[in-house]
């Protein structure tokens, strides 16, 4: 979703005669069908040119294999700049390598922060940035995060949200899943539900007591839950059950977000999708006790409720009783931030 409409705006600077050149690496991190391959076509992004196929184990052997295969690629072919974008094992990965081979870095997404160590991310956030020459940014509060660990501002490009730029791109195109038939869905009359962060989902009584709190106060409306694979696993043996509640297979982006903008709000842990929520002005509450992402809170419509299953029921109420706030859209996040990244590149960092 991050670099679907960087490529889209590299294609089109492309035929306007600009001399510049990329090639698509996929690391392999993300394996599931419906978690990468279908957004390759769903969004319109080339086959990679290049796959590592590093999928699976534990997160220092998937580290190791991302970087022991950029590596090579690197060695084989050395390009002028590497661009990552976001804040998974393959950002950082990808980062520490091309910096030892003195290949620059841009960072889209850079600056963010959570404050929570006890997350991968935040740690691949702080390692990339650490090693990152040119930093894209989503807000004002990455920007200020970057000038208070010292970055020099001319290394700084504020330019929005490539998330957002997909989102706004595909917005026409979404399509029903198979689940809004089956469970005879209709606008505004069911929640979408998403869970994977370790504090919500490794212990099994945790992620009970948090299902049972979202079932009890629902009021019987549907909750559409489509199971991330690490949830899954650990949902196997627990026995949970309600008429309302509709566990599903991961969608695709298109059908995931077709869900999402026609409900009458989201619980999720997720971080990114507190972004599409914001600009689709849905209600959102999520499941943390921090977030990367303070602007969807402070302009847009998502609310931190913690990680207590006694949150739930105050939460909930606010929402059944329509006193949810309405939100606004994050300066910047119009659908044109690829485009402000690929004209940076052309004019400034690769001449």
């Amino acid at each position: 979703m991050k670099i679907a409409p960087i490529i889209h705006a590299i294609q089109a600077k492309q035929q306007q005669d600009a001399d510049i050149r990329y090639r698509l690496i996929h690391t392999g991190q993300h394996y599931d069908q419906n978690m990468s391959a279908s957004f390759f076509e769903q969004l319109g992004i080339p086959n990679p040119d290049i796959n590592l196929g590093a999928g699976g184990g534990t997160q220092a052997e998937q580290t190791a294999a991302i970087m022991i295969g950029y590596e090579n690629v690197l060695r084989q072919e050395r390009s002028d700049l590497c661009m990552v974008v976001g804040d998974v094992t393959s950002t950082m990965a990808c980062s520490i390598v091309a910096r030892k081979m003195l290949v620059d870095v841009a960072h889209v997404e850079a600056g963010i922060r959570s404050g929570d160590w006890t997350m991968p991310e935040e740690i691949n956030r702080i390692v990339t940035d650490s090693l990152t020459n040119y930093f894209f940014t989503t807000s004002e509060f990455a920007n200020r995060n970057l000038r208070n660990n010292g970055v020099d501002e001319e290394r700084i490009f504020f330019v929005g949200n490539t998330m957002i730029d997909s989102l706004l791109r595909n917005i026409e195109r979404f399509r029903k899943p198979e689940i809004w038939d089956r469970a005879g869905l209709e606008p505004g009359s069911y929640v979408v539900m998403t869970l994977h962060r370790p504090a919500n989902v490794d212990e099994e009584d945790k992620l009970k007591e948090l299902l049972e709190a979202i079932i009890i106060n629902s009021k019987g409306i549907p909750l559409v839950f489509p199971v991330h694979p690490r949830t899954a696993k650990i949902m196997m043996n627990m026995g949970i059950y309600a008429p309302n509640l509709h566990m599903i297979e991961p969608l695709g982006y298109l059908e995931f977000n077709y869900l999402v903008k026609h409900s009458k709000a989201v619980i999720t842990d997720s971080g990114g999708i507190t972004e599409e929520t914001t600009v689709m002005h849905v209600p959102c509450m999520t499941l943390r006790d921090n977030t990367e992402r303070p602007e969807t809170i402070s302009i847009g419509t998502n609310e931190l409720i913690g990680t207590d299953p006694k949150a739930i029921a105050p939460a909930m109420g606010k929402l059944f009783s329509g006193n949810w706030k309405k939100g606004d859209i994050p300066e910047m996040w119009d659908g044109k931030t690829a485009e402000r990244i690929v004209d940076i590149l052309v004019s400034r960092l690769l001449p």
